[in-house]
């Protein structure tokens, strides 16, 4: 009987397999099976520089790639170390996804796409932070676990495959940048589903909410300004280290350790638009004067322009609240709850009225879903933090004052409110519209990879080995 592969043609199809962006990052090894004279040479340059010889076995050649038959050993295992059922796939299936994310890489360098090696190392620094909290911040036993000899070659291993990850998400997006679909498109997607069918939408909210945020003082924020100015005035004129400031004062706890640097391109966004518009401004070797976001107050030092990209080093200072002003807070939230209850205003007069937060205070408190870009939260697919919030509410009825905390860390008090609620229900084209556009999207995308893919596969060099000749690809892997 055939082994088999669903192909996993486009990473919206991989619930199941989402954990593989950094597992990936642990195909290390090297090659047993000799690799044949038609081979491309930059392929034998790999596998000689890896010392990929009669180690370990070659299950494909990919243009310019190969994967071993470690590769699959090492992510089945990874996965189920991480406690990801492997029931729902078999290895025909990893097997499919490697050799898809190598087309992909492949191509991408075939057209000449490219991706930021500072961008990359960052993500390498991220992952490697990740894996060692699982062995205590031990690095012998990160490097025992992946039989790596050396913190360094380990960097570099998930380096480069970070890097081919990379590159096939690049490639992907290239594919896909242009596929769009009309309404005609989307209302005969909906037509050709047969009535029994019809996707089921789970219940769905409209949340409201109004935050009150405790005042700082005008005392506080200028003795941050003035601390800051102090740093500045001690790096000019006394000629102490910008870099020893950032790690003894910031409170950017992502950028302590480094002292305060960030590393900013000009065409890809980063950072808010104040802190950009400030560092974009400066010439190298200035530091800025004090200057606010919503994170509080800082200072930029420009150390290194390099074409598109600034190295840039920061202080960030975040003015305290004292316990009087968030008393007071607490006692204006109190009363506007008391006044929407007394029915002597509408939650949303009120939000539009007292409300600190900009974002929804002129819609009425309405909170805006991430994710579909609008006002309803699918119930099984809240925030866990805003369900338990509002999971006990009915409709319109508003909830007790709820302390929380705002991106930096400071208290804020809010109060929430179920404003409208739709019980579970079979796909409606009118009221389903957005979401029945996204299916519609998506099926198109999946046409426009597999039509990619077929041509792709045809003009590409592709060796599969003999072990996974019995797999049952949708896709034309072995060119038969």
């Amino acid at each position: 009987m055939p082994l088999t592969t669903n192909n996993l043609k486009f990473t919206i199809k991989q619930k199941t397999l989402n954990v593989l962006a950094f597992l990936l990052a642990v195909t290390v090894g090297s090659a047993q099976e000799i690799i044949e004279e038609n081979t491309p040479q930059t392929v034998k340059d790999s596998v000689v520089k890896t010392g990929a010889l009669k180690v370990d076995g070659v299950a494909a050649v990919v243009g310019d790639y190969i994967i071993l038959d470690s590769d699959i050993d090492k992510t089945l295992l990874q996965l189920k170390a991480q406690g990801a059922s492997t029931a729902n796939f078999d290895r025909c299936q990893l097997f499919g996804k490697l050799l898809e994310d190598k087309l992909y890489a492949h191509q991408a360098i075939q057209d000449s796409i490219e991706v930021n090696d500072a961008e990359i190392r960052s993500r390498v620094d991220q992952q490697i932070n990740q894996f060692l909290q699982q062995t205590n911040g031990s690095m012998d036993e990160l490097l025992e676990f992946y039989k790596k000899d050396d913190e360094v070659s380990f960097r570099e291993e998930m380096f480069e495959i970070n890097k081919s990850n990379m590159l096939a998400a690049k490639m992907q997006d290239k594919v896909i940048e242009e596929v769009e679909v009309t309404p005609e498109e989307v209302r005969q997607f909906f037509n050709n589903i047969p009535k029994e069918e019809r996707p089921r939408f789970g219940t769905e909210l409209k949340v409201a909410q109004i935050v009150i945020e405790p005042k700082v003082s005008e005392e506080e924020n200028q003795r941050v300004i003035d601390q800051l100015k102090e740093y500045k005035r001690q790096v000019e004129e006394e000629g102490r280290s910008f870099t020893s400031r950032a790690v003894l004062y910031t409170e950017d706890g992502a950028s302590k350790k480094n002292g305060g640097l960030y590393t900013l391109n000009r065409s890809k966004p980063r950072m808010v638009k104040e802190f950009r518009e400030v560092a974009f401004s400066l010439q190298e070797g200035e530091i800025s004067e004090p200057f606010k976001t919503d994170y509080g107050y800082h200072i930029i030092y420009l150390e290194k322009i390099r074409g598109q990209e600034y190295d840039v080093r920061h202080i960030l200072l975040m003015p305290k609240v004292s316990d009087d002003k968030i008393k007071e807070a607490k006692e204006e939230i109190e009363k506007i709850r008391q006044t929407i209850i007394d029915g002597d205003i509408s939650f949303a007069d009120a939000a539009k009225e007292f409300s600190n937060e900009k974002e929804t205070k002129y819609q009425g408190g309405q909170l805006i879903n991430p994710a579909t870009q609008d006002y309803n939260f699918e119930l099984t697919k809240m925030d866990p933090e805003l369900y338990g919030q509002i999971q006990d509410l009915d409709n319109n009825e508003v909830s007790q004052v709820i302390t929380d905390q705002d991106r930096t860390g400071a208290i804020k008090f809010k109060l929430v409110t179920v404003t409208d609620r739709i019980d579970e229900h079979e796909a409606d084209y009118g009221r389903d519209y957005l979401k029945i556009k996204d299916l519609a999207l998506n099926e198109k995308r999946f046409e426009a990879i597999e039509k990619w893919q077929d041509e792709t596969i045809k003009e590409t060099y592709i060796k599969i080995s003999e072990a996974y000749r019995n797999c049952d690809f949708k896709s034309n892997w072995l060119k038969k």
